[in-house]
């Protein structure tokens, strides 16, 4: 039974606009796993096989490429959810029925490609034949597709929405006339994850930014008003301001393998800057299984507030 709490009544107010439906599966993931309530999210996304290669993603740890072993690790470690492309979720999805809320990521891109660009490979009517509580899609604000990638996600949230799933975007800047230091910088994610808002997104995935500013008349701007920036938490207190005032749940990625206390110190100022918590994937799984049990545990710790 969903238990509604206090934090998690006040976080779907801020969805007034949508169906009891969408509410009922936002309500879904923020009450599930060992942060259910407390409303905080970790997310174990697995798309990397799509992204950069099978070999490049679970060679590391071999156990990772039977998809059964990822859906045992996102319920036993107690995470809010399962993200995953069509074929990953389909494949066990019955074994795990109704175990760990799932999100259909239902577009992908591959390390084959040349342009910055997706492919729709999953419809919504797969994220309702597999349970889901939300479809995930990606956007390349700055590349030379990104408008019709906006395109396409409108047609998918609202198609999403109207049967009563909640949206997920990944807001990943690049292409373009960006660079690789300006796809992190704090102005251009703070400008991609406003952009996934005004876009519709329930769920905003950036990077953690970074103190570089790169668009230049951005940066006269954060100079002229003092916008703080020195920390980590002081960067994400800004990408969450850019999001409603906070009306919008945000969740920052891993990035690729970093070491245990690497990591473990930049959810810690995360979380200090309010974030709606992190969707740790390569972090994860290309660990082994009792490693990366710790590593969730100690992760989910820190977002309770008690490490």
């Amino acid at each position: 039974m969903i238990r509604i709490t206090d934090e998690t009544k006040r976080i779907l107010g801020f969805y007034e606009s949508d169906s009891v439906g969408v509410r009922t599966n936002l309500a879904r993931l923020l009450t599930h796993g060992k942060l259910g309530g407390t409303g905080k999210l970790v997310i174990l996304p697995v798309d990397q096989g799509f992204e950069h290669g099978p070999a490049r993603s679970f060679a590391t740890n071999p156990d990772a490429y039977d998809p059964a072993y990822l859906y045992h690790l996102a319920i036993e470690a107690g995470l809010s959810a399962l993200a995953a492309p069509l074929g990953l979720l389909e494949s066990a999805a019955e074994r795990y029925l109704a175990q760990v809320p799932t999100i259909l990521k239902v577009n992908s891109s591959n390390a084959l490609a040349t342009q910055n660009d997706q492919a729709v490979t999953a419809s919504v009517e797969d994220a309702l034949r597999l349970g889901c509580v939300a479809v995930g899609f990606t956007i390349y604000p700055s590349s030379d597709q990104q408008f019709a990638m906006f395109e396409e996600l409108r047609e998918i949230a609202r198609h999403a929405k109207s049967v009563g799933l909640a949206v997920v975007v990944w807001s990943y800047p690049r292409g373009g006339t960006l660079t690789k230091e300006g796809e992190t910088a704090l102005d251009v994610i703070a400008y991609a994850a406003h952009m996934a808002c005004l876009l519709g997104a329930h769920i905003v995935k950036v990077k953690p930014p970074s103190d570089h500013l790169f668009l230049p008349e951005a940066k006269k701007v954060y100079e002229q008003h003092k916008i703080e920036r020195d920390t980590l938490s002081a960067r994400v207190r800004h990408v969450l301001q850019s999001c409603f005032a906070g009306r919008r749940l945000v969740v920052f990625s891993g990035g690729s393998a970093k070491g245990d206390q690497a990591l473990l110190d930049e959810v810690r100022e995360l979380r200090d800057g309010g974030a709606s918590g992190s969707i740790i994937g390569r972090n994860a799984f290309q660990r082994p299984y009792k490693e990366a049990r710790v590593l969730l545990d100690q992760i989910i710790t820190i977002y309770q507030g008690k490490a």
